[in-house]
C-alpha cells in the first residue's frame, strides 16, 4: 500500500506533517510518542489491512512539522491535531496513541468525543502523567521531589540532558545506546531501518516542552504530585483498548492500570506477551492482530 508524506498549514501558524496510507473507508489516526515521529509507525502502517485508510501525524516540533511556538501541555498538541483533522475533513475515526501520543489521544477523545469511534493506547503514559524526579549526586531519583520547571528539566543529568546533548551534537551512538537499553532491549530493527529511525530522532526540537507537558499531564481526579487532575478521563466514553507490554521498561504497569481505573468500564487492558515499549519491533504480528480484532 502506498504511503505519502504530506503537510498542512494550520490556522494557528504551525504546519503539521503527516503520512497518509491509501486504504478503504475505515480511518485510523496514529499519534507517535517522544523521540519519534510518524516515521516510527511505518511497519504497522505497511502491515495493516488494506480496508484501513491510515493517517500518522508529526506533532509540533517533530519530523517535518514546524515548531514556531513553544508549548506547555499535551492539550496544545491535541488542538494542533484537531485543526489537522478538520482540514482533512475527518469526522468519525479511530485513534491510536503510542507512549506520549497516548496522552494526546486521551485529550482528543475526552474533548472531541463525536470524532472518535474507538481508541487504542499503546504503552501509553498514564492518566496522571509521567514524573521526573530530582536526582541525587549519584544520579538516583529522589522519589517525591518532582522537577517542576523547564530550567530544571534542561539540567536533569539522567533523563533529559544526555538526550539534549545527543540532539545538539547529532550523536546517534548515544541515542542508540539509550534505545538499546530501554526500548529495543529484546529485539531491534534491521540495521538500515534502525539508521532511518535514528535520523528521524534527530528531528525532535521540543524535548524539554514534551517532558514538561508530561509532568503536568493529569486527567484523573487526583493530585499527581505536581498538579491537580482535570477529571477529563471520565469524559472518555468510546471503547478503549489499553495495550501494555509485559517487558516495558519505559512505562510501568501502574500507568496502564491507572488508565483503566480512570476511564472506567469502557476500557479494556490487554497484556502483550514478550513485548516491551515497542511492540512494533518486538512482535508486529501480535500487535496488528490485536489492533485489528479490536477495531473490527
Amino acid at each position: 500500500m502506498r504511503t505519502e508524506l504530506k503537510s498542512m498549514h494550520l490556522s494557528n501558524g504551525e504546519t503539521l506533517g503527516y503520512r497518509e496510507r491509501e486504504g478503504g473507508k475505515e480511518v485510523l489516526l496514529l499519534i507517535h510518542g517522544n523521540m519519534t515521529s510518524s516515521k516510527h509507525w511505518d511497519l504497522l502502517m505497511d502491515a495493516m489491512d488494506p480496508k484501513y485508510k491510515i493517517f500518522a501525524v508529526d506533532m509540533r516540533g517533530f519530523g517535518i512539522s514546524s515548531y514556531n511556538k513553544r508549548f506547555d501541555s499535551l492539550r496544545e498538541l491535541c488542538d494542533d491535531i484537531k485543526l489537522l483533522v478538520d482540514g482533512l475533513k475527518l469526522k468519525h475515526f479511530s485513534i491510536m496513541g503510542w507512549s506520549t501520543g497516548g496522552g494526546v489521544a486521551m485529550h482528543f477523545a475526552a474533548n472531541y468525543p463525536d470524532y472518535i469511534k474507538k481508541m487504542i493506547l499503546l504503552e501509553s503514559v498514564g492518566t496522571r502523567g509521567y514524573p521526573i524526579f530530582r536526582k541525587e549526586s549519584s544520579g538516583k531519583p529522589i522519589i517525591g521531589e518532582y522537577i517542576k520547571t523547564k530550567q530544571e528539566l534542561e539540567n536533569d543529568p539522567v533523563q533529559v540532558k544526555p538526550i539534549l546533548t545527543a540532539y545538539q551534537t547529532k550523536n546517534k551512538e548515544i541515542l542508540k545506546a539509550i534505545w538499546n537499553g530501554v526500548i529495543y532491549n529484546h529485539n531491534q530493527p534491521t540495521s538500515s531501518k534502525y539508521e532511518e529511525y535514528l535520523e528521524d530522532m534527530l528531528t525532535q526540537r521540543n524535548l524539554v516542552d514534551i517532558d514538561y507537558s508530561l509532568q503536568y499531564f493529569n486527567i484523573s481526579n487526583d493530585f499527581n504530585g505536581v498538579i491537580n487532575g482535570t477529571g477529563e478521563a471520565a469524559k472518555i466514553k468510546c471503547p478503549v483498548l489499553i495495550l501494555w507490554g509485559k517487558n516495558d521498561l519505559v512505562v510501568p504497569e501502574y500507568m496502564a492500570l491507572d488508565i483503566k481505573k480512570d476511564i472506567g468500564e469502557n476500557a479494556e487492558l490487554v497484556y502483550l506477551e514478550g513485548c516491551g515499549h515497542s511492540p512494533l519491533i518486538d512482535n508486529l504480528g501480535l500487535l496488528v492482530r490485536t489492533v485489528q480484532d479490536f477495531l473490527a
